[in-house]
């Protein structure tokens, strides 16, 4: 009997949310692109074991950027790994070769800009600031933040993969929590409305909009490319840093290196005398 294909997929999505605990986003991602494949692959059964052959559906997507067809297959192949670990199949993939995306620094935000909008901000809005850049968490941990992880000077936060960590609160974010509860009273979880979080999208819409308001686009994981670099830009170790994150790898935190030595070259660059000086090269005395 073939298996439904459309089921497995079903099952895969689920897996990601409710075991491996991945992101809104991500789970998000990955449903358009393999309900958008589905369709389009052959599914059917070869000398014992399962085949996908998702070359009629690659063709389709050729025109999309290498960046957004990247995504796609990534989607793809963990949906075969997914097959092969936990559904007890042996399925072999054909046209799920990467293909090489060009990598791009993320952009922090100036600490000028994220501090004149902090004081402009309403309590709230300061303080999911405030979490996002002092701690440097992703959207989807900040949604899902419940106040009994909240211990005085340290906070417990669940990452992506439901991996745990512990962050030291800052004495200013404690303050910022301190006077929020007192006048928004949540019950259960940090940012909610009757009792249920708000979610990723309630937050980046509020965060967005905060910014703009200043001339400023701007969105909460900038907030968390900015933790990093101007941790790394004040001479914080690559080692700490990449454990606030929550990053499995410390090669993942490398780009905030590369990011932070670019911008220590523009602030040299733009505050040096003779940055600017115009010299007249000549013999004469």
């Amino acid at each position: 009997m073939v298996p439904d294909l459309s089921d497995l997929i079903g099952s895969f999505l689920t897996y990601v949310t409710r075991v491996r605990g991945y992101s809104e986003a991500t789970a998000t991602t990955y449903a358009t692109a393999l309900h958008q494949m589905e369709p389009q692959c052959a599914w059917y059964e070869e000398e014992g074991r399962w085949v996908l052959d998702i070359m009629p559906w690659r063709l389709t997507i050729r025109s999309l950027s290498k960046r957004s067809i990247h995504a796609k297959l990534t989607a793809v192949r963990s949906f075969v790994r997914y097959l092969n670990d936990h559904a007890d199949l042996t399925v072999h993939a054909l046209g799920i070769e990467t293909i090489k995306t060009p990598q791009t620094l993320p952009k922090p935000l100036e600490e000028h800009a994220i501090a004149e909008v902090m004081e402009c901000a309403t309590p709230e809005e300061r303080l999911m600031i405030g979490m996002l850049y002092g701690l440097g968490l992703r959207i989807s941990e900040l949604a899902a933040l419940r106040l009994e992880w909240i211990d005085g000077a340290w906070i417990q936060i669940l990452g992506k993969g439901n991996k745990v960590r512990q962050l030291p609160l800052l004495p200013h974010l404690q303050e910022l929590i301190a006077s929020y509860r007192e006048l928004h009273h949540p019950q259960t979880y940090l940012f909610e409305h009757d009792g249920m979080p708000l979610t990723s999208a309630q937050l980046r819409y509020r965060l967005s909009k905060r910014f703009r308001a200043h001339g400023i686009h701007a969105t909460p994981h900038q907030l968390r490319h900015s933790f990093a670099t101007h941790l790394l830009a004040h001479g914080a170790r690559i080692a700490d840093v990449s454990e606030l994150l929550g990053h499995t790898s410390m090669a993942t935190t490398q780009i905030y290196t590369q990011l932070a030595s670019v911008k220590k070259r523009e602030e040299y660059m733009g505050a040096h005398p003779l940055a600017g000086a115009q010299f007249i090269m000549n013999d004469e005395k």
